[in-house]
């Protein structure tokens, strides 16, 4: 079975590195990296620039300004790579939770999918919710997305609905339920339970919701 730790290697989610880091700056002078490269890593600063100036300042509060000054990258540069703070911000977003939902899928196929479903899910929640409470700037992304407006909005239905590729395996359920209705009922549960945590700051406390979310994701499709 894959542990948390293992389904996490190699995954950095925005706002768990500073931007100024001396082993990420890019030193005047002849380089060996090729623009594509220098571009690619001015991005990921800037990315990890957003996820921890919105942590600390809230979507509204958080300018441009800020952003290039915790990434270590200029504001003309910005505007090379982003058309603004929203662009940035869902790209942060969109990224990050791409890279969530990756890592709980190799949890949830590494425990058994459709061999044990119960246990696959349990895999993939805690990937989530450690993964979350170890990079607390970008888990407050999950609250501030929803102040970026209809675009937020959107990456976060697209979000929802790329979970319901874990239902695929459960049960039938309930056969006077719509599976699909009871599927999106379920995922805006989980969604809600963590959203509330995050709002308030209980990062630490997001891997005791475990056991509940697990029961809340399993039940409606096992219990008779």
């Amino acid at each position: 079975m894959t542990s948390a730790r293992e389904a996490e290697e190699g995954l950095v989610l925005p706002g768990a590195r500073s931007g100024r880091e001396p082993e990420r700056s890019l030193r005047p002078g002849p380089r060996r990296l090729s623009p594509e490269q220098v571009a690619s890593r001015q991005r990921e600063r800037l990315l990890d620039g957003v996820a921890r100036t919105v942590a600390a300042n809230g979507y509204g509060g958080a300018r441009i300004s800020d952003i290039c000054r915790s990434a270590g990258v200029t504001r003309p540069v910005f505007y090379e790579l982003f058309s603004g703070k929203e662009d940035a911000v869902i790209a942060a977003y969109r990224g990050g939770t791409q890279q969530v939902v990756r890592a709980m899928q190799r949890a949830y196929e590494e425990a058994g999918g459709a061999a044990d479903w119960p246990a696959s899910v349990r895999a993939g929640l805690r990937v989530l919710l450690t993964l979350l409470t170890q990079t607390p700037a970008f888990a407050t992304m999950v609250v501030e997305i929803e102040s970026v407006g209809p675009a937020g909005r959107r990456a976060r239905a697209e979000l929802l609905a790329s979970f319901r590729r874990f239902f695929e395996d459960a049960p039938p359920g309930p056969p006077w339920v719509a599976r699909g209705e009871l599927v999106d009922i379920v995922v805006g549960a989980v969604h809600a339970a963590v959203h509330r945590a995050v709002d308030e700051g209980r990062f630490a406390d997001l891997p005791h919701l475990l056991d509940s979310l697990v029961h809340v994701v399993v039940a409606p499709f096992t219990c008779e």
